[in-house]
C-alpha cells in the first residue's frame, strides 16, 4: 500500500516520515480542535503527512474508575469534526467486532490495540471495512509474528495494513524498544514507531500507568535513524491533567521543536 490510500493525507510526495498524533482519548470537542489546530500548523510547515489520532473510547483500563470515554457516538462525531475542520484524516482504536463498522463511518484508519492484535475476528472485521488497518504489535509478540497479523488483513481482501511497534514488555513495569524489529516488520508492511506508548511504565501499584516522557526525543530519533515509515506520538496541552496516559505524553508546546529535529535527522539519513 501507499500513503495515497489514506484520504486527505497531504505532503505524501515529501521524502519524510508520516505522523499519527493527538490526544490519547477524546475528552471533548474544544480540546480535540485545539490540539489538532496546532499539530496541523506544525506539520504543514514541515511538510509531514499527518493523521489526527484520538481514541473514541478506552476499553483497556487498570481500574474500574479510570476514564473510558465521553460516549462512543459523541467522540466519533468529534473525530469527524476534526477531519472536516482541518481537512486531515483521522485514526482511532477499536476493541470489539461491532466497533469496526461503526468507527469506519467516521475515521480513515482503524487501529487494533496491541493487546488485541491476535484477535482474528476483530482484525478481519476491521479489514472488511476497506479502511487502512493499523496493527499495534503486541507487547508479548516478536516482530516476526506480525507477519501473520498482516496476512489476516490481506486474506480478508484488504491490502492496506500498517504495523506499529509500541515496545516489548520487559519485566513487569517497563517497556523496551528492540530496534532490530523495524527492518523485519518493514518487510511485511509500512512500519510506525509508537514513541510515547513505548515509554509507558505499566502495572504500577496505584493502578495508573507511569511513563518516561523525558525519553521521547531519544526514542523518536532512534526510530528515524532506523528508517521507520511513520511515528506515533500522543500529545496534550496539559498532560498532568489528561484523562488517559498523561504520564507518558508529550506536552504540546514541545512538539514543534521535536519534529523539526526529527525532520533534520531524516534529511541526513536520506542522503546516506
Amino acid at each position: 500500500m501507499t500513503l495515497n490510500d489514506v484520504p486527505k493525507l497531504k505532503h505524501t510526495t515529501a521524502d519524510n516520515f508520516f505522523l499519527l498524533c493527538g490526544p490519547c482519548a477524546i475528552e471533548g470537542e474544544d480540546m480535540a480542535l485545539r490540539i489538532a489546530e496546532k499539530v496541523v500548523r506544525i506539520t504543514n510547515d514541515l511538510q509531514i503527512p499527518y493523521i489526527f489520532k484520538g481514541s473514541f473510547k478506552k476499553a483497556n483500563r487498570s481500574r474500574i474508575d479510570s476514564f473510558t470515554g465521553i460516549g462512543d457516538e459523541k467522540a466519533l462525531r468529534i473525530l469527524r469534526k476534526v477531519s472536516e475542520t482541518f481537512d486531515v484524516p483521522t485514526v482511532t482504536d477499536i476493541h470489539e467486532i461491532s466497533d469496526a463498522a461503526m468507527a469506519a463511518e467516521y475515521v480513515d484508519v482503524l487501529q487494533i490495540p496491541a493487546f488485541l492484535v491476535r484477535q482474528t475476528d476483530l482484525v478481519i472485521a476491521a479489514a472488511e471495512t476497506g479502511k487502512v488497518v493499523n496493527l499495534k504489535k503486541g507487547q508479548f509478540m516478536s516482530p516476526e509474528a506480525m507477519k501473520h497479523a498482516v496476512q489476516k488483513v490481506k486474506d480478508a481482501g484488504n491490502e492496506k495494513a500498517w504495523i506499529t511497534d509500541r515496545g516489548t514488555m520487559f519485566g513487569y513495569q517497563d517497556m523496551i524498544v528492540d530496534f532490530r524489529g523495524i527492518p523485519t516488520m518493514r518487510q511485511y508492511a509500512p512500519t510506525v514507531l509508537d514513541v510515547t506508548h513505548s515509554l509507558q511504565q505499566p502495572n504500577q501499584s496505584i493502578g495508573v500507568t507511569g511513563g518516561r516522557p523525558d525519553m521521547i526525543e531519544t526514542i523518536a530519533r532512534a526510530g528515524i535513524v532506523n528508517n521507520v515509515d511513520g511515528l506515533f506520538i500522543e500529545t496534550h496541552f496539559d498532560p498532568a491533567n489528561a484523562k488517559s496516559d498523561g504520564a507518558n505524553m508529550l506536552h504540546l508546546d514541545n512538539l514543534e521543536h521535536l519534529l523539526r529535529n526529527l525532520v533534520a535527522i531524516r534529511k541526513v539519513v536520506n542522503t546516506l
